[in-house]
């Protein structure tokens, strides 16, 4: 792991990410593969709402929660 802050996924931000979005294209991923944008307090509703009308969106979770999850 980088000791970089992570930053948000839109285009041009430079907040530091606050959550993270788990997405997944079913016609190129399988079911249980999930992809990752990280969004700040500003950006998540639009990257969600985004991801969420194609149908992509599987989970928002908080940063900090996210890194937890993937250490266990």
């Amino acid at each position: 792991m980088s000791d970089e802050t992570p930053i948000c996924s839109a285009k041009g931000c430079r907040a530091d990410a606050v959550w993270v979005l788990a997405w997944n294209n079913p016609k190129i991923h399988t079911p249980e593969r999930r992809k990752t944008w990280l969004a700040c307090e500003e950006h998540r509703e639009h990257l969600s709402q985004f991801l969420g009308i194609r149908g992509f969106l599987k989970d928002v979770v908080r940063f900090e929660d996210w890194e937890g999850s993937e250490e266990s």
